[in-house]
């Protein structure tokens, strides 16, 4: 089992949260300072950045190795869309990272959104 950080669709409400069908919701999480989020067309982009100093909010979530993968999946990872890494959570306060997914495209004319992703 791994754990999850999601703070976009796949979070509760979001248009692609069936792909946790079956995984354990663990509640919410917010990021340690350091990322925001963009708007990217009907999808949020998680990105490094360092003058933030609120983090994400999103939920945490206990997946097994075949969501993992579907995960990795959808968010295209092996297309270099997004990059799965490790994150140290504020809330919960958890003692080692979890993985979350990190937008690697351009962000040139995207919105900054800030810690939420509204659903």
């Amino acid at each position: 089992m791994s754990l999850v950080f999601v703070y976009g669709t796949l979070k509760h409400g979001g248009s692609n949260h069936q792909w946790l069908a079956g995984q354990r919701c663990l509640g919410e999480a917010q990021t340690i300072a350091g990322f925001t989020l963009y708007e990217i067309d009907d999808f949020p982009g998680m990105v490094a950045d360092p003058s933030d100093r609120e983090g994400v909010t999103g939920e945490l979530w206990e997946v097994d190795v075949d969501c993992l993968a579907r995960l990795d999946e959808l968010e295209g990872v092996a297309e270099k869309l997004y990059k799965r890494i490790p994150v140290a959570l504020q809330k919960p306060q958890i003692s080692e990272p979890v993985e979350t997914y990190l937008f690697l495209q351009s962000l040139a004319g995207r919105a900054r959104m800030g810690a939420c992703w509204p659903v």
